[in-house]
C-alpha cells in the first residue's frame, strides 16, 4: 500500500471513529425517522398559578428582549389574568409577574394577544370580565414592568384577539398594530381594528367577512412589504362546531381595503376531546406565518392546522400545512408535517408555525409517538425547502399526562403553544403539567445544532441519514436517507479498516426520502463477511454524513 493510500484510509477511519464516539448520529429503533433530542427543558418562571395559552414575541429592535405571556389561573381565591415574563439578556435570566398590572386589575379576563412594535413598546390585548365585557389593551414602555390602564377596543362578546405589528419601514402602514378576533354574535364574523399610537387608542372595529355558518379562531401576520394577512376557520353551525374550511383576508394598503376569501382551502379539524388524554378539549384552528427574508421564498404564507380523516391527514390527528406563493390568492394541497407512519394511532395536536431568518419553516406541536396514549411530548418539525420535506426533533426532555383544569369548561387545558426566533436560536414555549399544575416550559434551540451554518452565518443545505434497520442485522439491512436539495448522491460502505466494500447508491437524486438495501454476503468481493462493524457514508454535493451498523454472521 502506498503512503498516500495508507494516510487516506487512516483519515477516513479516524473520521468514522470520531462520528461514533462523539455521538453525531443515533441508531433508529422505531418506525420512521427518529427525531433528534435537543437539550434540557426548563420552566421560565415557576409559579403557583396554572400557566396556559402560551405566547412568545421578540423585540424587533433588540433581540435580547423576549416576552412570554399566558393565562394565569388561581382558584382560591378565583382569579384570571395574564402572566408577563421577560428576558432582557437573551434568555440567560427571566423576570416577571403572574398578572398584567394595568388597571382595573380585578376585571382582567385573560386570553392575551401580544406584540412588540418597532420602538420596543409592548402591547397586550385581553378579555374583560363583567362589567367590562369586551376586548381591552394595555401597553408598556419598560419591557413589561409597568403597564398602562386599559383602553377599549370592543365591548362585544368575543374570542381572544391575535396581534401583529408592521415593523417593515417604508411600507404601507409602517408602525401600525392590528388586532383580529371573532365576534360572538351572528354571523360570528372576523373583526379587525388597528392602532397608530402604541395602543393608546384604536380604530373602530371592522367586520371582514360574512360567513355562511360561523367563524372561529383567527390569526394575524405581516408580509415583507407591509401586507396584512388574517386567517380563520369556518365551522359547522352545530356543536361541536367542527372546522371545515380555512378563510383568508389580505390588505396591501395598511388595512384600508381588504380582499376576502371565505374558503381558501378545505380542512377537517379535530375539534372535540381526546378520550385517552383525560378528555382534554382540542381544536384544529389555523396558525399562520410569513417568510419575510430576502430568500427564494420571500412572501410565502404558511398555515398549519390539526386535522384527521381528510388526506393527507390519517385517521388519527395529524399536523397539516398549506402554503401560498402568491399572497393568498391560491393555496397548495395539504402537506403532512409529522413524519411518523400514517394511521399508526399516534396523536399530534396544537401546532404553531414560525419562519426564521433562514426562511426555514418551523412547526411545533404536542406528540405522543414515543410515549403512552395518555401522555404527550413536544416535537419540532423543521423544513428548509418551503415544506417539501421536514426533519423532526424531540425538543421536550420529559413527557406529561394532559388533564383538564377543573372549573373552566369542558376539557380546558389551554389551546395555544408558540415559537419565535432570534438570530442564533429558536425559542419554543409550551405548557405541561408534569409538576402537578400547568407551567410554561422552553428549550432554546441553537441553529447550529439543527443544520450546518457556514462561516458567514448562512444556512447550508444538509443531507440526512435517518435510519438503518435492523441494526444489528444478519442477512441484510436497509439504510434510509433524506435529501433536502437535489444533487449528486453517493452512499458507500466501508469496513473497520476504511476499505470500501460496497457502493450502494451513485447518481443524481431529487429531494425526498430514499431507502437502499445492504447485503454483505452478495456485495463483499475481496473480503469474507465476518461479524463486526461496518460504516456507511452518504455524500451529496461534497457534504458527508456517516453511520454505523453491526453485522452478525
Amino acid at each position: 500500500m502506498s503512503e498516500s493510500g495508507f494516510l487516506i484510509r487512516f483519515i477516513l477511519l479516524t473520521a468514522l471513529f470520531l462520528d461514533v464516539t462523539t455521538g453525531l448520529f443515533a441508531q433508529n429503533t422505531s418506525e420512521g425517522d427518529v427525531p433528534l433530542k435537543i437539550g434540557a427543558s426548563y420552566r421560565i418562571y415557576p409559579s403557583s398559578d396554572n400557566q396556559t395559552e402560551v405566547f412568545i414575541v421578540k423585540n424587533p429592535a433588540d433581540q435580547n428582549i423576549l416576552w412570554v405571556a399566558c393565562n394565569t389561573l388561581n382558584f382560591i381565591p378565583f382569579f384570571v389574568s395574564e402572566g408577563i415574563y421577560t428576558t432582557i439578556n437573551g434568555g440567560a435570566s427571566w423576570r416577571g409577574n403572574d398578572t398584567c398590572t394595568g388597571s382595573p386589575l380585578a376585571f382582567h379576563g385573560g386570553d392575551p394577544g401580544t406584540t412588540i412594535n418597532q420602538n420596543g413598546t409592548f402591547m397586550l390585548t385581553r378579555l374583560g370580565r363583567s362589567p367590562f365585557v369586551g376586548l381591552y389593551s394595555h401597553y408598556s414602555t419598560d419591557n413589561g414592568q409597568t403597564w398602562s390602564s386599559q383602553k377599549v377596543i370592543s365591548t362585544d362578546d368575543l374570542e381572544r384577539a391575535a396581534l401583529a405589528t408592521n415593523v417593515n419601514e417604508g411600507t404601507p402602514g409602517f408602525g401600525r398594530t392590528f388586532a383580529g378576533w371573532i365576534k360572538f354574535a351572528y354571523p360570528f364574523p372576523m373583526m379587525v381594528a388597528y392602532t397608530d399610537n402604541n395602543a393608546q387608542s384604536w380604530s373602530n372595529p371592522r367586520q371582514l367577512n360574512n360567513p355562511v355558518n360561523r367563524s372561529a379562531g383567527g390569526d394575524l401576520a405581516i408580509g415583507p412589504d407591509g401586507q396584512v394577512y388574517i386567517c380563520w376557520a369556518g365551522v359547522t353551525d352545530i356543536s361541536p362546531f367542527k372546522e371545515i374550511l380555512a378563510g383568508f383576508a389580505s390588505s396591501v394598503n395598511g388595512g384600508a381595503d381588504w380582499s376576502v376569501t371565505e374558503s381558501a382551502f378545505p380542512m377537517n379539524g379535530i375539534t372535540g376531546v381526546l378520550p385517552d388524554k383525560g378528555n382534554i378539549r382540542v381544536n384544529g384552528l389555523p396558525n399562520m406565518a410569513v417568510d419575510v427574508t430576502n430568500g427564494p421564498r420571500r412572501g410565502w404564507i404558511y398555515i398549519v392546522t390539526g386535522e384527521k380523516n381528510l388526506a393527507p391527514a390519517g385517521s388519527d390527528p395529524d399536523i397539516i400545512l398549506h402554503r401560498s406563493a402568491d399572497g393568498g390568492k391560491t393555496w397548495s394541497t395539504g402537506i403532512r408535517v409529522n413524519q411518523d407512519a400514517l394511521n399508526n394511532g399516534k396523536t399530534q395536536y396544537f401546532p404553531t408555525v414560525h419562519v426564521d431568518k433562514f426562511g426555514a419553516v418551523n412547526v411545533i406541536f404536542y406528540d405522543d409517538r414515543f410515549t403512552t396514549s395518555d401522555s404527550a411530548g413536544v416535537f419540532l418539525a423543521r423544513s428548509v425547502d418551503g415544506g417539501d420535506t421536514f426533519r423532526e426533533y424531540d425538543i421536550c426532555d420529559h413527557h406529561f399526562k394532559p388533564k383538564p383544569i377543573g372549573g373552566l369548561g369542558q376539557g380546558y387545558q389551554g389551546d395555544n403553544i408558540d415559537i419565535t426566533s432570534t438570530d442564533t436560536r429558536l425559542w419554543p414555549v409550551w405548557m405541561d403539567n408534569s409538576t402537578g399544575i400547568y407551567q410554561i416550559w422552553t428549550v432554546p434551540v441553537e441553529f447550529s445544532s439543527l443544520e450546518s451554518i457556514d462561516e458567514n452565518g448562512s444556512q447550508t443545505t444538509p443531507t440526512r441519514l435517518t435510519r438503518c434497520y435492523p441494526n444489528p442485522f444478519h442477512a441484510e439491512t436497509t439504510i434510509g436517507y433524506r435529501i433536502f436539495s437535489a444533487g449528486n448522491v453517493s452512499l458507500k460502505v466501508f469496513d473497520v479498516f476504511g476499505i470500501q466494500i460496497a457502493e450502494l447508491v451513485t447518481g443524481f437524486k431529487s429531494p425526498g426520502y430514499y431507502e437502499t438495501t445492504f447485503k454483505p454476503g452478495q456485495e463483499l468481493v475481496r473480503h469474507r463477511p465476518v461479524s463486526g462493524v461496518f460504516y456507511y457514508r452518504l455524500t451529496i454535493n461534497d457534504r458527508i454524513e456517516t453511520g454505523r451498523v453491526v453485522y452478525l454472521e
